[in-house]
């Protein structure tokens, strides 16, 4: 390693890169603050689609029966009650395209008023609805056709996408197509969903359906803002992942969505725990936003960004590490601002997630600002972390104080910015 440094020094000298910045900076005036949670992984109740069948057929990645998660299908008032207690303004969720239509041409007209309700409780608190059309769920009749190989299935998905885009137009909505395209297509692998010589072509369909849907909403819901987020990966993945979509749909954007959850850097490999489902054994990496943030801005510097996911995994409430969610939340956000300070146009801040949910296949890994076990508590209650009350505070305050020092200490050699190779490796 040590006559590696020189080399190291030399491209940095080339590269000409420049120092980060001391301090952060507090968020702007009509910053969105907000929380997220998906149908499929919240609702309960769940209709025919490609998930239930997946549960039902006990595929590799279920660890849990589904049960009906944290039932969002009949506690969203009071859940959305949640959320205004925090100061968010802007609240995500999904439509369920297998709740809404169940069989081709068919719309449920009590569903339909079910998200109706949703959004009308959600601007009623005074928060701005993001609505994802699609995360990771399609129905089970389109599972019959062929699912996302089937180029049938982007004519049937612009249908609803239209349907959905004019039932909620002129309300300030944030509409995402699709929820991490990339990790759609993994999870549809995973599972048997798409074979290995089938998943270019699921990824052509899905960049075709954005392409046009971005056309639609706009048509039909003029002067909003749409995206499709994209989860973010240690490079050199994220090169390959973005090559398959985001590199594909960039003139389609208007706003580039992250979800920022891993690093990686020489002292902190932890990430491969994420192969085999352990979420929970990675260490946080904090600082990884901020080089995230710095590298989409520099690639569509046209563009504003939106951290549309962002959030920590526990072992059934605990961590190994000790890290508190509080502290990983004002981590994170101190290194968003500080990427803001360098010019950086972050217009958002989603939390993942509001309560903890049905993590594609179990209840192990548990992300919400709210706990629930859902495996030993029938009644479902919602019991707050400690990031709650850091997380009102921080909203309350335009966000973390300039002079807050992170409780997790900056990696050493980021494989994101080869600058950090050149410092001290931080003591931990």
């Amino acid at each position: 390693m040590l006559r590696l440094v020189p080399l190291l020094a030399v491209v940095v000298l080339l590269l000409g890169l420049s120092a980060v910045p001391a301090q952060a900076t507090p968020m702007p005036p009509g910053f969105h603050w907000g929380v997220s949670l998906a149908g499929f992984q919240s609702e309960g109740f769940a209709p025919d689609s490609n998930w239930r069948r997946y549960v039902e057929q006990g595929t590799s990645a279920i660890k849990h029966p589904y049960r009906d998660a944290v039932d969002f299908r009949h506690r969203y008032a009071s859940d959305i009650e949640l959320a205004r207690q925090l100061g968010v303004n802007t609240f995500r969720f999904s439509v369920e395209w297998a709740r809404v239509q169940p069989r081709p041409g068919a719309w449920d007209e009590t569903e339909l008023a079910y998200y109706d309700d949703v959004v009308a409780k959600v601007r009623a608190a005074d928060m701005t609805p993001m609505i994802t059309l699609t995360h990771f769920v399609h129905p089970g009749w389109v599972v019959d056709q062929g699912g996302w190989v089937n180029p049938r299935t982007v004519v049937d998905w612009l249908v609803y996408a239209r349907a959905i885009a004019t039932r909620y137009r002129g309300l300030g909505a944030l509409w995402i197509t699709f929820n991490e395209p990339t990790q759609y297509r993994h999870h549809e692998r995973q599972n048997g969903g798409v074979g290995v010589f089938e998943a270019g072509t699921m990824m052509t369909n899905l960049v075709a359906a954005h392409r046009a849907g971005f056309d639609v909403i706009h048509e039909v819901d003029p002067g909003s803002r749409v995206s499709s987020n994209i989860a973010y990966l240690p490079p050199p993945l994220q090169g390959f992942a973005d090559a398959d979509f985001l590199n594909r749909v960039g003139d389609k954007l208007d706003f580039v969505g992250i979800d920022y959850y891993y690093g990686l850097s020489l002292d902190n490999l932890t990430a491969i725990h994420g192969a085999s489902g352990e979420f929970w054994k990675i260490a946080p990496q904090p600082d990884g936003i901020y080089y995230a943030l710095k590298e989409y801005q520099r690639q569509y510097p046209h563009l504003p960004l939106y951290v549309v996911e962002n959030g920590m995994p526990t072992d059934n409430g605990a961590r190994a590490d000790g890290y508190s969610r509080s502290s990983h939340l004002r981590d994170h956000l101190y290194w968003v601002q500080r990427a803001m300070a360098e010019g950086v146009r972050v217009i958002g801040y989603n939390y993942w997630s509001l309560t903890d949910n049905y993590e594609w296949g179990d209840y192990r890994a548990r992300f919400g600002l709210y706990t629930v076990d859902v495996l030993t508590d029938p009644s479902l209650t919602r019991r707050p972390t400690d990031a709650v009350a850091a997380y009102r505070e921080t909203i309350a305050a335009g966000g973390v104080p300039a002079d807050y020092v992170p409780v997790r200490r900056p990696a050493w050699c980021v494989f994101a910015d080869l600058r950090t190779c050149l410092a001290r490796p931080p003591v931990r």
